[in-house]
């Protein structure tokens, strides 16, 4: 049932953090590749999924498709280049059926992140969704997957201790931000309007730091800075005349870095301190031209670094994450149950009329045979209605077990999904008590055991 669900991705842990710009598909042709890679292969919904830390393709075959190793396919998707045998295999990792809701479900809920506990991961889950809507990829199954991934971790975060304290990556850069003001105070500058900057700025405003924010849309730099009590620019004119700051914390979506070395030395120049602002870059790819810092001596700190210290507190935030660990393994029967009532109930919708209708035709040669106007044919009718609905339900019910519990064809699965007593009753027949069904040259002989 959930069999034809799949990810294949590429994480930090394989590559490192900054590295993952190499995998990353550019934002004004994903939708159109994700198309083509979803007709290429069979696929009936498909789903991107970038974050600071893994970019991740989520799908589900077409009917009929069979399950196939997708992950040179998926590399060369990323990649725009073909690979060498075996590269896709060393490189990627792949989850299939339970395994890949399982692994989405951890993500959403922050357990798969480099800061346990992670709390824009859920965001950006969330926006994959919804990008993959918009673009008409997402269908009934992975609308399922994605809004059960995103129950999870807004269970995660109000009912666990999981959510408390610095876990995220933002925080960990604001750290550093909180270090360097507290020897040389000044304003800070939050460029690009993402869940990293938006945290960022909720947890600096706290502490009445000095805030400019700064977007290549003004507008959106505005809102931010009005939620936030700070000032607001446009990118171009930052670049231009930026005005004094000790520190600046970059989270873009540009294809390219939007600082260079001209803008980091007016930066340099401005700072009131004298000393270069502390440049933290939390964008893959790169907003933050590396090698200009280290020509200018802006100190900067990339994704890979704060990854890494976030990883340092990983091993004892897991002790607190088993509450959150329950709510995940949980949520996999649960995902079960609506699939088979939101795809397959169509199905047992057509199997109780098909009944329906048997028994109206049923009734209609009766009524022809026996006539009279002694017959009350609407109490006839409903009450093979009624008989219908009842004789509809062994198998719809049966199904329904098959669908939640077992491989398909599964006898054992077929009767988990009974009432006790039919499920005992069918279950001695099978064994061997109460009525025996034989096959007597080629038909059915039903005798008393």
């Amino acid at each position: 049932m959930l069999d034809e669900l799949g990810i294949v991705g590429i994480s930090w842990r394989q590559v490192g953090s900054e590295a993952l710009a190499g995998y990353s598909l550019p934002e004004d042709a994903r939708d159109a590749g994700l198309a083509s890679f979803a007709r290429s292969h069979g696929l009936a919904e498909v789903a991107y999924v970038e974050t600071c830390n893994r970019v991740e393709v989520v799908f589900a075959d077409a009917v009929g498709t069979p399950a196939r190793d997708l992950r040179a396919a998926v590399l060369e998707l990323l990649t725009g280049s073909s690979c060498e045998p075996g590269e896709a295999e060393r490189t990627l990792r792949a989850w299939r059926g339970e395994g890949a809701c399982e692994h989405l479900f951890l993500v959403a809920a922050g357990l798969d992140s480099a800061a346990v506990g992670e709390v824009e991961i859920a965001g950006q889950v969330r926006l994959a969704h919804d990008r993959a809507r918009a673009s008409g990829l997402c269908g009934a199954r992975l609308a399922l997957l994605f809004e059960e991934a995103g129950r999870i971790a807004a269970a995660v975060r109000t009912t666990t201790g999981l959510g408390e304290g610095s876990v995220s990556l933002a925080e960990v850069a604001v750290g550093h931000i909180r270090r360097r003001l507290a020897r040389t105070p000044g304003t800070v500058a939050l460029i690009g309007v993402s869940p990293m900057t938006e945290r960022a700025a909720l947890s600096l405003a706290k502490d009445d730091v000095p805030l400019i924010l700064v977007n290549r849309t003004q507008d959106k730099a505005r809102e931010l800075a009005d939620r936030f009590g700070g000032r607001h620019s446009s990118l171009d004119a930052f670049c231009r005349a930026p005005g004094p700051v000790e520190a600046l914390l970059c989270a873009t979506g540009s294809a390219e870095p939007v600082l260079d070395a001209e803008a980091l030395a007016r930066v340099s120049a401005a700072a009131n301190s004298g000393e270069p602002p502390l440049a933290i870059d939390m964008a893959v790819p790169a907003d933050i031209d590396a090698e200009a810092c280290s020509r200018l001596g802006v100190p900067r700190i990339g994704m890979d670094q704060i990854v890494h210290e976030a990883e340092a507190n990983r091993s004892a935030r897991l002790l607190a994450a088993a509450d959150a660990r329950a709510q995940v393994d949980a949520a996999l029967p649960r995902l079960r149950d609506k699939v088979v009532d939101r795809i397959y109930g169509p199905m047992f919708g057509a199997l109780q009329e098909h009944y329906r209708e048997t028994a109206s035709e049923a009734v209609e040669r009766l009524l022809k045979t026996v006539g009279g106007d002694h017959v009350d044919a609407e109490a006839i009718e409903a009450w093979a209605k009624s008989l219908a609905r009842r004789m509809a339900h062994l198998p719809t019910v049966g199904l329904k077990g098959l669908l939640r519990y077992g491989p398909e064809g599964s006898l054992d699965a077929f009767l988990r999904g009974l009432d006790p007593e039919r499920r005992n009753l069918l279950r001695s027949v099978v064994d061997g008590g109460g009525r025996r069904i034989e096959m007597v040259g080629g038909a059915a002989n039903d005798t008393e055991a």
